[in-house]
């Protein structure tokens, strides 16, 4: 960020000068759309797993090695009641906030695509609560019970899609972690049955306010590309295991697509490397209208910045149409 904005910054700068730096950062990089949400799991605070976090963040301020879970057994997890735990927000209020958190993105960068949204959609959700190894044991022992549970919990998440139909931002960003980097990490009926049904519930009523819904995936979600489109998205973001030609082939003059330049290969490639990295994805993506290209993975800070300079650089060479 020094070495393109010329502002000095770094992670113990004020607050202000972060985010003027990153403004200036998005307009010299000339940013088309701006990744944003608003309720993460704070919302899920009276009652959630810790899991720690592992040092991704420069310095490792994001480290934590917090770890905790609220549930002694999967039992629990079947049993468990979101609606009664949880409880419900005020309509009014969940609309402004979203107004609010929108309009700052709009302000902070003008001539971006803006979203503001939803991060623990069901199967995140159900992550944060209940942990890694409460959930697949629990998927493990009863699939059919703990599906109830999804169910119980779209039930209990509809509330905030119901409010962001009838908020200002015309897209709206979805999050959902469906699988792991190979793919599926439950059967894939059960997605179908507890997953995909949601989602359409979840989308009806921002598809009658017309909003464009923006869905992300970490992972490997190919299987599951056609089963989402089918739910009403408008668009994709994906990590590099996504199969971004299929995406491209099959929805790319109807649907949009952020994507799918892989970090490891910035972070570790030379620059003939990078600079193939970033024509394949040019390649598959820049004969299509709603095409944004982005690293899917993000660019951690122990990234080489020649590396990163350099593939913003083919990237200005390669994507006039």
């Amino acid at each position: 960020m020094q070495e393109v904005t010329g502002i000095q910054v770094d992670s113990n700068s004020t607050e202000e000068l972060q985010q003027r730096a990153s403004n200036e950062f998005r307009k010299a990089w000339d940013y088309g759309f701006v990744w944003n949400i608003l309720i993460h799991n704070q919302v899920l605070d009276k009652c959630r797993t810790r899991m720690g976090h592992a040092s991704y963040a420069t310095d490792g301020t994001d480290y934590s090695a917090e770890i905790f879970c609220p549930f002694e057994d999967p039992e629990d997890a079947i049993d468990f009641q979101p609606m009664e735990v949880y409880g419900r927000q005020e309509h009014r209020k969940l609309v402004e906030d979203f107004n609010r958190d929108y309009r700052l993105r709009c302000q902070q960068v003008p001539d971006a695509v803006n979203t503001t949204g939803v991060y623990i959609t069901l199967v995140s959700g159900l992550l944060e609560i209940f942990g890694w190894d409460i959930l697949l044991m629990a998927l493990s022992m009863d699939p059919e019970g703990f599906g109830e549970t999804a169910n119980r919990y779209a039930e209990w998440m509809q509330q905030y899609f119901d409010t962001l139909a009838d908020c200002e931002s015309p897209v709206v960003k979805i999050h959902d972690d469906i699988v792991w980097t190979s793919g599926p990490f439950v059967r894939p009926e059960w997605y179908r049955k507890y997953v995909f049904p949601n989602y359409k519930k979840f989308f009806a009523p921002l598809r009658e306010a017309g909003k464009k819904i923006i869905f992300t995936s970490d992972g490997n979600y190919t299987q599951f590309v056609d089963d989402i489109a089918d739910c009403g998205v408008s668009g994709f973001v994906l990590e590099p295991t996504t199969d971004m030609k299929y995406i491209a082939e099959k929805y790319g003059k109807t649907h949009a697509f952020i994507g799918n330049a892989d970090t490891r290969i910035l972070l570790n490639g030379s620059k003939e490397e990078i600079y193939e990295e970033v024509k394949r994805c040019m390649d598959i993506g820049k004969k299509c209208p709603g095409f944004f290209m982005a690293v899917g993975n993000h660019i951690p800070s122990n990234t080489p910045v020649e590396n990163a300079l350099y593939y913003n650089e083919v990237f200005e060479k390669l994507r006039k149409r």
